[in-house]
């Protein structure tokens, strides 16, 4: 139900959207849409997985801009932008370990050790890099294919995007071992009763989450030849409130990645709305806030609901 109410919310603001500007609807526009939001996309799948299983991660712009950073270096240090690509998902996904193991075995929260390595990841991009911004332009033209590419027409990061979000949402409501994460964030204590070993759920949940977000900062380098410190800054609270406005309970237990991806989609065709009215960037931060605000409301009132059941 959340799924086809996002859908049917997006169609009529797209209709509205094209009496009130004639660029709205143009190809070019739905073009730089998809593309503002299909790298994105790719944290936001992590996210949701992670959300389903009752954690949450603060740190994923900044691992992002880790992953930047660290292909950055190592290609011009003389390594192949394949190899350095790897190397800086392998990494994201140690920061993913660190702070499950933080959960795990220490007994954190999410929020808190995220947290925290939100803050340590962004220093280290700093350290890294003097916070001067590392120019590429000597990629080579198979790497940046996978970020400014096409296929038939069709940008390469979106294809992969869609590829991502078909197999994970289909895995997620069809394979067995999912739906341990589905157990683990409804009811953790029974999950433990029936034999499911929750703890290394949550821990892998996010590594996954890291993982994916180094994936996301890989092709960001390969899509704007460059690697800046600070970019990614805030990138986890519109990926929060894209997964939460797609259904995902902060509470866990609940949630789907094409909710999410609809979710993220809303939130983009918002901007770009507020953009082609000439609305204030200030103001659109507001009109974001207070979208996300309805969304964790909504989100709240069915926990209570169903708790009163």
């Amino acid at each position: 139900m959340r799924e086809a109410g996002l859908l049917l919310i997006i169609a009529t603001l797209c209709v509205v959207m094209s009496f009130a500007s004639p660029h709205f609807l143009t190809w070019d526009n739905m073009r730089a849409m998809l593309l503002s939001f299909s790298i994105e996309g790719i944290v936001v799948v992590g996210m949701t997985v992670l959300l389903i299983v009752g954690g949450i991660d603060l740190s994923v712009g900044s691992v992002v801009c880790l992953a930047m950073v660290i292909t950055g270096k190592l290609f011009l240090l003389g390594l192949d932008p394949w190899t350095a690509g790897a190397v800086a998902i392998a990494c994201s996904a140690l920061i993913g370990a660190m702070i499950g193991g933080c959960v795990t075995g220490i007994g954190l929260s999410h929020f808190i050790a995220s947290l925290a390595f939100m803050v340590v990841v962004r220093g280290l991009c700093l350290a890294l890099t003097q916070g001067t911004p590392q120019s590429l332009f000597s990629l080579p033209p198979e790497f940046k294919f996978i970020g400014q590419g096409s296929i038939g027409g069709i940008p390469a990061v979106i294809i992969i995007f869609a590829l991502i979000v078909a197999v994970s949402d289909f895995a997620l409501r069809r394979a067995t071992l999912l739906r341990r994460v589905f157990y683990t964030g409804s009811n953790e204590k029974a999950a433990l009763y029936s034999g499911i070993r929750t703890g290394h759920v949550k821990f892998w949940v996010t590594v996954l989450c890291s993982a994916m977000a180094g994936l996301a900062g890989v092709i960001y380098t390969a899509r704007f030849g460059a690697a800046t410190p600070t970019f990614g800054v805030g990138m986890e609270l519109n990926v929060i409130a894209a997964v939460v406005i797609g259904g995902a309970s902060l509470k866990g237990g609940s949630g789907t990645v094409l909710g999410a991806v609809l979710g993220l989609a809303l939130l983009s065709v918002v901007t770009s709305s507020l953009i082609l009215l000439d609305v204030s960037p200030y103001w659109q931060d507001v009109i974001k806030g207070l979208i996300l605000l309805v969304a964790v409301t909504v989100d709240h009132l069915m926990n209570v609901k169903k708790v009163i059941r």
